[in-house]
């Protein structure tokens, strides 16, 4: 059993840590707030007491903290010790960031992988748990089989080392208003003296709707044909008096829904009203002198 380094043991680290544990692999793990290993080290693991014991501790390491700016920090110390170790980086930030980052750990000599968990810590080790990443190949392949203990649907995207921030951004852009969406309507219906829980079996076939819907958005944006309008940009501007209509009769806060309906205005001025709505997208791309 291959052994492993956590560095970072928030709620997502620890759950990294304790699934590699369960499995058999002898587990490291390293914290700034030391305590936080305790629940860890009852089960098995071992804790490092200086960063640079943990990166030697293990030709895997794994790192689980805010951003990449934060992961470098961490690492400082045991820069010389990344040497011929594989690091695989598991936080939020930019494509940019993530470069920056590769270089710097191609640098001190450590061979180097990106990664991003889509999924939240109570799902680490399932066999459907997604976590993709990009970077050197050769990496993921020897190390495949330990990484996939920490979810079963386990991806490598591509040897650039940035994409898979690129994706956990673009994936992720779906996560917050699709939540403040879910709390306007909760708000709606607590104001009616309902119960927001009798509204979560119809949410959910209304994001299963939704998810059946992004292939053929995908299909009609990779073309860049918008013409078949099963659900035009005109039916989503038409739907702003509703939203207002929502606001006044609930006392509901319905103002961050503003640049979304300012963002349809905009695709019926450019001309895509009669077209499908998956067309703002074009309005969402910035010319490249204004990027």
């Amino acid at each position: 059993m291959t052994p492993v380094t956590v560095i970072g043991l928030g709620s997502m680290g620890t759950a990294l840590a304790k699934a590699f544990v369960k499995a058999g692999h002898p587990t490291t793990v390293w914290n700034r707030t030391a305590a936080k290993a305790a629940p860890l080290i009852a089960m098995g693991a071992r804790h490092a007491e200086a960063v640079e014991d943990a990166v030697t501790a293990s030709p895997l390491v794994i790192t689980c903290l805010t951003t990449f700016d934060d992961t470098r920090l961490a690492l400082r110390p045991a820069g010389a010790s990344l040497r011929g170790r594989a690091l695989a980086t598991l936080n939020s930030g930019s494509p940019a960031a993530a470069r920056e980052t590769a270089a710097w750990a191609i640098d001190h000599g450590a061979r180097f992988l990106a990664g991003a968990v889509k999924n939240v810590p109570s799902a680490v080790g399932a066999p459907d748990t997604l976590l993709y990443y990009s970077g050197d190949k050769a990496v993921f392949e020897e190390f495949e089989t330990t990484l996939k203990v920490l979810g079963g649907d386990t991806v490598h995207l591509g040897d650039e080392a940035d994409l898979a921030a690129l994706y956990e951004m673009a994936v992720g852009a779906m996560l917050l208003p699709a939540l403040v969406g879910f709390f306007q309507g909760a708000a709606a219906v607590q104001a009616r003296g309902l119960e927001v829980n009798t509204m979560v079996r119809f949410a959910g076939k209304w994001l299963d709707m939704i998810k059946s819907l992004l292939p053929i958005y995908a299909k009609e944006i990779d073309s860049g044909d918008y013409t078949e309008a099963v659900s035009s940009v005109n039916l989503f501007l038409a739907a702003e008096a509703h939203d207002d209509d929502l606001a006044r009769e609930t006392n509901v806060d319905t103002a961050w829904l503003a640049p979304l309906h300012d963002l349809v205005r905009r695709a019926v001025e450019a001309g895509y009203g009669d077209q499908n709505i998956s067309a703002l997208t074009e309005v969402l791309r910035k010319p490249v002198r204004q990027r």
